[in-house]
């Protein structure tokens, strides 16, 4: 049998075969391997952890956003009714006002009446004494009498004509 170069090859690869086996590196390999593995499966553990707090966070926010929704909308809400309230009261307090200025008006032109009233009778206690002075003055029959009370008594009616226009 001939030594030649695939001899020499196929014992040189059984040497770096048991070489390997007698360090151990197979061994070493397997080891490496399943601590990367083991080290995959924790990071991906850690992963799943944080997942599922990340989860709990987001339900959580997602809580407190709902939450602050339905503050913001009863706020608003309250707001509303708040303003509708106001406007109600501002516009019970305008028409009580509006009915206070309206009885200072009739109560103003209630007094303003009295006085046209007072001074239609003083106008009319005037002329009547002055008739009563032309009358005793003049000291005339009695048909010059009754001729100076109609004439008086047409002056004094549209004195009054004129106070009640």
């Amino acid at each position: 049998m001939t030594i030649d170069s695939t001899f020499w090859v196929a014992i040189s690869f059984l040497l770096f075969i048991g070489l390997l086996i007698y360090f151990k590196i197979p061994q070493k390999i397997n080891e490496i391997l399943n601590q990367l593995i083991l080290n995959i499966k924790n990071e991906i553990d850690e992963s799943e952890k944080l997942r599922n707090e990340a989860k709990v966070l987001l339900d959580n926010s997602q809580s407190k956003l709902d939450g602050a929704r339905e503050e913001t909308k009863s706020i608003i809400e309250q707001a509303k009714r708040d303003s509708d309230n106001l406007v109600i009261e501002i516009n019970e307090k305008f028409h009580k006002s509006a009915e206070i200025k309206k009885k200072l008006a009739e109560t103003k032109i209630s007094q303003m009446k009295e006085a046209a009233i007072k001074e239609i009778k003083d106008t009319s206690i005037k002329i009547a004494v002055e008739s009563v002075k032309k009358i005793i003055s003049t000291s005339v029959d009695k048909n010059k009498l009754d001729a100076i009370f109609e004439k008086n008594l047409e002056e004094a009616k549209t004195e009054l004509k004129k106070i009640n226009t």
